[in-house]
């Protein structure tokens, strides 16, 4: 089987509107290693977006699994519960920052999540409104897409977005936002075009996944919790891809001094398996009546389980010390590669998620293109790599936690290959 002849099948069944980003099919996968059907062996620096931030298939995590399959694989947890739903709730509740009565409810996507934070806060407030930022992603649902804050490829040619959401600036030294700067349009909205009193909530990213892998500054996330106490406005971190010790902590939130009141989980929670929460304060989370939230598949048992394990595994191998151990040599490679490589203009992230942002050499305008050359050079030397930001000029670097410091040494190397073959002439 030759991944050619899979990608001619997919182009005739499968719609155009799901995008690929390589031509390669997985056949097999091991911690942060992926062959693909025509046995060619990669080195994972994706994790499936931050998924499998425990590698792909640990032993831990297919043996909860297995152990799953033998008892059941669907009951619908609205129509017979199950016990190991409730206790991974209650690891949440305990895990997730915010020194208050917390409650959780499983979802299966991402997106779905962040839905559900929206549609509690609503509850909660009885308000309409909502705020995000620009650069933010927090999903494809109309919901989700109108939060986001990039327009192609997420909302272009989908019609009108969801009423009342409003965006403001992210703050970006490199751009030329400040965090005064994010701030006074918050005030400014509230005195032009929203009363505070109709807003339910902000979301926002502790650091922004699609749109850069740029990081709240402290003093945004503090402006953020003050306007929210202000006016009874309920804050919601979307810690989908910031979860589960990828910036050395296992929450994101947990680098600043204050707490959200709902905290959006997904991506690295089960380690592979769909599966989603939202966590917050119990009095926000009891607003909606019941069956007003939940799902047919939302908590499914496998991916509980299989979250139970990953929580294990990230406390057990210190996961989060890991991570920024892995960071640091990281940016110590990409800082070297900075000084002969003008078009490097920044690196940056906490953790082990860390991005390095191209310009054209000498210029403050963005270079996609480099991005993009060094993403598919580094794919022929068999090193897998993404690309993000609002104009397509970061790398970002997601490789699994739990990668060997042989392999992880290996696509180091493979790295400085492909900036030089990408940057040559």
């Amino acid at each position: 089987m030759l991944n050619a002849d899979i990608a001619r099948r997919r182009d005739d069944a499968i719609s155009n509107g799901v995008g690929m980003l390589t031509q390669i099919y997985a056949d097999r996968a091991e911690n942060s290693e992926i062959w693909d059907v025509e046995g060619n062996r990669y080195v994972d620096f994706a994790a499936g977006i931050a998924v499998v931030n425990t590698g792909h298939r640990h032993p831990k995590v297919i043996a909860a699994v297995e152990k799953q399959l033998k008892s059941f694989t669907h009951t619908c947890h609205q129509v017979i519960p199950y016990e190991n739903y409730v206790r991974l709730a209650e690891r949440l509740n305990a895990a997730v920052p915010g020194e208050f009565k917390k409650k959780t409810v499983f979802v299966t996507t991402g997106a779905e999540a962040v839905e559900n934070a929206v549609k509690v806060a609503r509850a909660a407030t009885g308000r309409p409104a909502v705020i995000a930022f620009g650069g933010g992603f927090h999903g494809r649902t109309f919901m989700g897409m109108s939060l986001t804050g990039k327009v192609a490829p997420y909302k272009k040619g989908f019609g009108a977005m969801m009423p009342d959401v409003y965006h403001a600036p992210f703050p970006v030294d490199l751009h030329g936002v400040s965090t005064a700067d994010a701030m006074a349009a918050l005030n400014k909205l509230f005195k032009t075009d929203l009363d505070p009193d109709r807003v339910a909530a902000i979301i926002f990213e502790p650091v922004q996944g699609e749109g850069g892998f740029y990081q709240a500054p402290l003093e945004l996330v503090r402006g953020i919790r003050n306007i929210c106490n202000q006016h009874g406005i309920v804050m919601i971190a979307d810690e989908v891809q910031t979860g589960f010790a990828r910036t050395g902590k296992l929450f994101a939130m947990e680098h600043y001094d204050v707490s959200a009141d709902i905290t959006t989980i997904a991506k690295g929670l089960a380690g592979g398996f769909p599966l989603a929460a939202l966590t917050g304060k119990a009095e926000l989370m009891d607003a909606a009546r019941p069956g007003g939230l939940g799902g047919t598949y939302g908590g499914n048992p496998i991916g509980i389980a299989a979250a139970h394990a990953v929580l294990d595994i990230i406390g057990e191998e210190d996961l989060c010390s890991r991570a920024n151990e892995l960071g640091s040599r990281l940016k110590q490679r990409l800082e070297a590669l900075r000084r002969t490589t003008p078009e490097i203009v920044d690196v940056r992230g906490p953790g082990f998620m860390i991005a390095v942002e191209l310009n054209i050499a000498n210029t403050d305008n963005p270079n996609p293109d480099l991005a993009n050359r060094i993403r598919v050079e580094a794919l022929r030397r068999n090193l897998i790599l993404l690309t993000c930001g609002v104009h397509g000029n970061v790398i970002r670097f997601l490789a699994p936690i739990t990668i060997s410091d042989e392999v992880f040494s290996e696509a180091l190397d493979l790295l400085d290959e492909s900036v030089a073959a990408a940057t040559k002439g």
